[in-house]
């Protein structure tokens, strides 16, 4: 297919607070749904959030291929569900496979804006722990929080410090992790800078 045959969505700014959420892995089905991965803890997200911004992949298999649009789109999504390792959705204006289709590689985001509220006062979205500094009781100063991962039970904080010349990691849970304070951009924490 040529550009010229984009799909007709609103082309649109990335609103300053856009959190990308995953990929459009495939389409999904025959009626225009897409598979949605990539997604490590923004799941809830997509399933409440009906704007998400696509934008065209930039590396990858279908960073080369890809010719739906352009420039960033606002779409509008009619469902989401889970399904086994992913997420499928329905967005508005594709209503079969090869519109689907065309999607692959699409960068989903969601303007963080738009998170709903967490139920829980001890929840906290990753991207908004991206980096805090994290501090121990004492008040020694052991890294920035660079990244999260999830290990199944539980999500480990990946910090760097001194430049990135020490990487320290942390289990983000109750027994280690003391406080989260959003406002002053800290983590306290029960650890030590001697633990491996």
């Amino acid at each position: 297919m040529q550009p010229d045959t984009a799909v007709p969505w609103q082309a649109c700014a990335l609103p300053p607070d856009a959190v990308v959420l995953g990929h459009v892995h495939d389409a999904w089905g025959v009626r225009g749904w897409v598979r949605v991965r990539g997604v490590a803890q923004g799941g809830a997200v997509l399933a409440s959030v009906r704007r998400w911004y696509l934008t065209p992949p930039t590396e990858g298999p279908h960073a080369v291929r890809f010719d739906a649009f352009a420039a960033p789109v606002l779409v509008r999504v009619r469902q989401v569900r889970r399904h086994g390792d992913a997420w499928v959705a329905r967005i508005e204006g594709v209503d079969d496979r090869s519109t689907a289709e065309r999607l692959r590689g699409a960068v989903v985001q969601v303007a963080r804006a738009d998170f709903p509220p967490t139920d829980d006062p001890d929840e906290f979205y990753w991207v908004d722990l991206i980096g805090l500094d994290v501090v121990n009781r004492e008040g020694v100063h052991l890294g920035v929080v660079h990244e999260l991962l999830s290990t199944g039970p539980h999500a480990v904080l990946c910090l760097s410090a001194d430049e990135g010349r020490v990487q320290r990691m942390i289990p983000f849970v109750s027994a280690y992790v003391d406080a989260v304070d959003l406002a002053a951009r800290r983590i306290t924490v029960d650890w030590q800078p001697d633990y491996d």
